[in-house]
C-alpha cells in the first residue's frame, strides 16, 4: 500500500465549560464534543525521498513545519526513524480558524494514516498518547463521535451517538483569536455554567431536546459582544426552528441543530441572504 486516503472530520462543541486557569496557563474544561459530516479530504502518498511534502487546494495555508500535518508526519517519522517520506495532499473544506477544529483534524488523520501506511502497529490509545503533543483537540479528532472532553481536552470518555438531527454550521467572515478570547474570559463573572452531567444525562437517554436546552459555551461573554454577528446568527438559526444554536470552541462559527431538514434549509438560506456569514454549511453527526 503506497497511498492512503482519508477524511478529516469537523467538530463542535455541545456544551464548553471552562473550570479554572491553571499555573501553566492553561484552561481546564469540560466540554461535550461531537464530529460532524464536513470533512478535508487527505491523500497520503509514500515516497522513496526523504521529505514532507504538502500541497493544499488553499493558497494562505503553511505546506512547512508551521502545519499541523507536517508536524504529525515528522513526529511519526522521527520517533520510528522511517527514512521514506511522504506526500500528503490536503483538499480543504473546514473554514480555517473557526472553532471546527479543522486543524487538529487534519493531524489526526496524518497520524492515523501513517500508522496505516508505514505499518506501524499503533493502537488508537497510542495515537491519541501522540496526538496530544500536537494539541489539546487532536487525541479527540483520532476518537470522534461523541465525547466528554476534560482537563485541557486530552482526557475522554466516550458517549452514546447522539440522536439524529440536522446540523447546520455557518462561519461569520472574520477570524476569532483563541489567545484573545481565553485571555478576556473572567470567570469570576460568569453568570452561569453549562449543565455538562444534565447534558450527559440526556445523550445517554437518547434526548435531544435535553441535549439541545443544555446548550451553552461560556466562551460566548467575550465573543459575543466583540463580535455581535455570532449572536445574529443564534438567533436566526433559533427563530427558523433550530432547537437551539451555539458558537463552537472560541468561534466565529454558530451551529444550530434541527429535527426538520426543511427548517433547517430555511435557516441556511436566511443566513446566506442576510450576509452574515460567508461559508454555510448543512450536515448530519457522526
Amino acid at each position: 500500500m503506497d497511498t492512503i486516503k482519508l477524511h478529516a472530520l469537523a467538530k463542535i462543541n455541545l456544551g464548553l465549560d471552562v473550570i479554572r486557569r491553571r499555573e501553566d496557563g492553561y484552561h481546564e474544561v469540560r466540554m461535550i464534543m461531537q464530529t460532524v459530516g464536513l470533512y478535508d479530504r487527505l491523500s497520503l502518498r509514500r515516497c522513496k525521498k526523504d521529505v514532507i511534502s504538502i500541497k493544499t487546494n488553499l493558497s494562505f495555508l503553511p505546506t512547512n513545519k508551521n502545519n499541523l500535518v507536517y508536524k504529525a508526519a515528522l513526529l511519526l517519522k522521527e520517533e520510528f526513524g522511517i527514512q521514506d517520506g511522504v506526500s500528503v495532499h490536503l483538499d480543504k473544506h473546514i473554514p480555517v480558524a473557526a472553532g471546527l477544529a479543522g486543524g487538529s483534524s487534519d493531524a489526526a488523520a496524518t497520524l492515523v494514516g501513517l500508522n496505516r501506511l508505514f505499518k506501524l502497529g499503533l493502537s488508537k490509545k497510542d495515537l491519541m498518547e501522540r496526538g496530544v503533543k500536537l494539541g489539546a483537540d487532536v487525541p479527540y479528532c483520532i476518537m470522534g463521535g461523541t465525547a466528554l472532553s476534560e482537563g485541557i481536552g486530552e482526557i475522554l470518555s466516550p458517549l452514546p451517538k447522539l440522536p439524529a438531527a440536522f446540523i447546520l454550521i455557518a462561519k461569520p467572515p472574520m477570524h476569532v483569536s483563541t489567545k484573545f478570547v481565553y485571555e478576556n474570559l473572567r470567570l469570576d463573572a460568569l453568570p452561569s455554567h453549562p449543565d455538562i452531567d444534565g447534558m450527559i444525562q440526556a445523550i445517554q437517554d437518547g434526548q435531544l431536546n435535553g441535549v439541545c436546552s443544555r446548550m451553552e459555551n461560556v466562551l460566548e461573554t467575550v465573543t459575543i459582544p466583540e463580535y455581535p454577528v455570532i449572536g445574529q446568527l443564534k438567533e436566526i438559526m433559533k427563530t427558523a426552528g433550530a432547537l437551539n444554536a451555539l458558537m463552537s470552541g472560541s468561534g466565529p462559527s454558530v451551529f444550530g441543530i434541527f429535527t426538520e431538514e426543511s427548517a433547517a434549509r430555511k435557516a441556511f438560506a436566511l443566513c446566506k441572504k442576510q450576509n452574515h456569514a460567508n461559508m454555510v454549511f448543512l450536515v448530519k453527526s457522526v
